[in-house]
């Protein structure tokens, strides 16, 4: 069992920077992939970027290449989300979650979500 608190969120404005902060409880974060996701009113949960165990492989929806970057802390149990660049588009409730498997871009794939934070991007 792993439980995820998110931090981080807020209002920016467009152009702006904002960095996430996903803290992990237990003993075995290094043995969990880790996810960001984004659901947006009226939308469907998508994720925006996943990064392996040992932090080696990371990918990213398309809508945020070059734009956000995800990082891990296994010593900290903390992954983080860095988002540069953030436009209205992005305004969305955050998530991270954890999965079993050393990788996975599967959103069924992911075991324990933690609540979220509000990301408010104006014009």
């Amino acid at each position: 069992q792993v439980q995820l608190v998110e931090s981080g969120g807020g209002l920016v404005q467009a152009g702006g920077s904002l960095r996430l902060s996903c803290a992990a409880s237990g003993r075995t974060f290094d043995r969990h992939c880790m996810g960001w996701f984004r659901q947006a009113p009226g939308k469907e949960r998508v994720l925006v970027a996943a990064i392996s165990r040992s932090g080696g492989s990371t990918d990213y929806a398309d809508s945020v290449k070059g734009r956000f970057t995800i990082s891990r802390d296994n010593a900290k149990n903390t992954v983080y989300l860095q988002m540069n660049s953030l436009r209205p588009e992005d305004t969305a409730v955050y998530s991270c979650a954890a999965s079993t498997l050393w990788y996975t871009l599967s959103t069924a794939s992911y075991n324990y979500w933690g609540q979220g934070t509000q990301v408010t991007v104006s014009s």
